[in-house]
Parts: structure tokens; sequence; C-alpha cells
């Protein structure tokens, strides 16, 4: 029981949220988020949380092919316009690839993911999977951990990029209602 409970947890859907929602047109953006969020926000800023190895969570081994106890580089980041948090993006690879495919993500900093993503002709992206996520998800927490959350739920998105046959998962989580 408790397996199939935890498989209800980590399952993410091919669907986006039923028309009309006020976020499908933002959860479906196959484009860069942040430029969608430069686009429409006058006062965008990014603050990086944290960049460390760890070990990833069983979704995310499965999603980008990762033994148990191998190590994955996970950078947090919170997209704003202004104080106002927008988005929480959770992103994570296999830490022998930042010696090779995504070796670009040690030397982001403060800058966007988008533009090393976006702008480099050998990275494709998968379809795009959503989620409706509660309390009882890590990244929910987590961002509750970082930022106020009023709301009981929370849209998300991910995708995988590739690059030179090597996966990165990226995860944004909608803290905002347009």
């Amino acid at each position: 029981m408790r397996t199939l409970r935890l498989m209800r947890l980590d399952a993410w859907r091919s669907a986006p949220p039923p028309h009309p929602h006020a976020l499908r047109a933002w959860l479906t953006d196959r484009g860069s988020l942040t430029s969608r969020i430069v686009a429409h926000f006058s006062q965008f800023n990014l603050v990086r949380l944290e960049q460390h190895l760890q070990r990833p969570t069983r979704d995310e081994r499965r999603e980008l092919g990762l033994r148990n106890g191998e190590l994955a580089v996970v950078r947090e980041v919170i997209l704003r316009n202004g104080e106002t948090p927008l988005v929480f993006a959770h992103s994570v690879a296999a830490h022998r690839d930042l010696r090779g495919a995504w070796r670009g993500l040690s030397r982001l900093g403060q800058r966007p993911l988008a533009e090393m993503l976006f702008n480099d002709p050998n990275v494709t992206r998968l379809p795009m999977e959503y989620k409706k996520i509660d309390a009882r998800h890590q990244l929910y927490r987590r961002a509750k951990q970082v930022v106020e959350i009023d709301a009981c739920t929370l849209w998300a998105r991910r995708s995988v990029f590739w690059k030179r046959g090597r996966p990165l998962l990226v995860t944004e989580v909608f803290l905002f209602k347009p």
C-alpha cells in the first residue's frame, strides 16, 4: 500500500491543467520561462539559493538514469519580480556530467540556466510533464522553506534537457497566479 501511495505522489502527467486555467499558457510554453517572465514583469531578478551535491530523489534518479546512491548536483533558484517570488526552480544533473556535457552549470552563478539551455543548438528538450503539488511533495516543502506560500497546492512542470547524450532535469514550481 505504501508503494502505491508513493507512486501516486511521484506521478507526473503529460497533460497540462484543463483549459481554461490561469496558468495553462505559462505551464505549456516550451520556450524559456525566464524570457517569458522578463517580458511580463518589469523587475525580474534571480536569487540562487544553493548549488550542491546530494543524492537525488528516487523519481529524479529514474528520470536521469542514475544508480541508487549516485550523487547529483542540485541547483535551486527563485525567479522574482522585485521582491515577489514567481517561480521556484530545481535542476538536477549527474555529478559526473559537470566535467562533461553540463560543465557550464558550475559557472552560472546568479545567471539564469535558460541562458545555457536555450542558446545552445546542441541542447534538446523532451516533452514537459505536469503535476499539482502540495505539502506531501518534497519540492513544495523545499519552496516553503525559502518563500512564504499561502496556497494549499501549486502547479509544477518539468522536463529533461539533453546535451551530448546526457540529461539535465529542470522542475519549475509556479508560486504566482497570473
